[in-house]
């Protein structure tokens, strides 16, 4: 019985270091970049972190097209609003959510003023353009932080604004506006 009663402990301990080592990984991505010892604005929480940017974060990024249109980087986590004379009226980070869309065209298929998003945080100014294997992809800007981790196995494709970004987002991208995905 001793060493069921030794497995059992032993068990628990490494949940519980997975669980805290879990929530700090959370508690950090999700801190305000002054207080979390993230890099600055320009750099990327992606994959390409510490990369170079691969597109100017004040001009519409070549090959992305012509006319209005919304651009989002997959490899920069970063997001255009390109007037129809291809002058940039904003550009803005996000955050993606943990499936990307492919590259490619879309259309502004959906939008909605406030709802919950899959990962039970509170959202507004959902703008939806695609979705992949059953998970739909779009910008929203989170209402508040997030009060508990999220489940570490849950498909997001919310692609997190700050609330002043998503609510530029929602000025611009009205049903029928063009979304650009780029790498």
């Amino acid at each position: 019985m001793a060493g069921t009663s030794s497995a059992i402990v032993a068990g628990l301990t490494a949940a519980a270091i997975g669980a805290v080592g879990f929530l700090a990984y959370q508690a950090q991505a999700n801190a305000p970049a002054s207080l979390s010892g993230r890099p600055g604005a320009n750099a990327s929480s992606s994959p390409s972190a510490g990369k170079a940017p691969r597109h100017s974060p004040t001009a519409a990024p070549g090959g992305s097209g012509r006319g209005e249109r919304v651009v989002y980087s997959v490899d920069d986590d970063r997001v255009w609003l390109v007037t129809g004379g291809n002058r940039v009226q904003r550009s803005f980070k996000v955050t993606p959510g943990t499936v990307d869309p492919p590259a490619g065209s879309y259309w502004v298929t959906s939008r909605s003023s406030a709802t919950t998003g899959t990962d039970g945080v509170p959202i507004e100014h959902v703008v939806r353009f695609t979705s992949v294997n059953g998970v739909a992809i779009g910008f929203s800007a989170a209402v508040a932080p997030r009060a508990a981790a999220a489940d570490p196995g849950l498909r997001t494709g919310g692609i997190r604004e700050t609330r002043a970004d998503g609510s530029a987002m929602w000025d611009f991208a009205t049903i029928g506006v063009k979304v650009v995905v780029i790498r």
